[in-house]
């Protein structure tokens, strides 16, 4: 890690989205419920010195953006719908380093009641 730059994390958890993603076409035609997990490291100094906001990430931008996002999106795999939600997070804050995790809470597997994850991050090569 740069000892010059602090690195904190900033974490957003539950965000509640709907989007039409998965291999049946009746998951790509009326949408499912996802929930989706961000991180993103962030130096918090100047937002902590001078306790101001434009210092720090506003995180009602990225929920914003997000629910839109996956609302419009329409694609077979949560690996591309993750991708998304990485391109779009960097469009907002950068090339930081950030995690996600994303969740399709109900797969439509017979006899299935659990939930399915990836987790991908992204710019990691920047917290050293």
């Amino acid at each position: 890690m740069n000892h010059d730059q602090s690195f904190d994390a900033l974490h957003v958890n539950n965000i509640n989205l709907w989007a039409h993603v998965g291999v049946l076409e009746d998951e790509r035609l009326f949408g499912q419920e996802f929930i989706l997990d961000i991180t993103l490291w962030l130096d918090f100094s100047k937002a902590i010195q001078g306790d101001d906001l434009l210092a720090t990430a506003d995180y009602s931008i990225a929920i914003k953006g997000l629910q839109r996002l996956s609302f419009a999106l329409n694609c077979l795999t949560i690996e591309l719908f993750s991708e998304k939600v990485l391109d779009y997070l960097e469009t907002v804050y950068g090339s930081i380093p950030m995690q996600i995790s994303l969740t399709k809470t109900k797969p439509p597997i017979a006899g299935f009641t659990g939930t399915v994850s990836i987790q991908r991050v992204r710019n990691q090569e920047l917290l050293n």
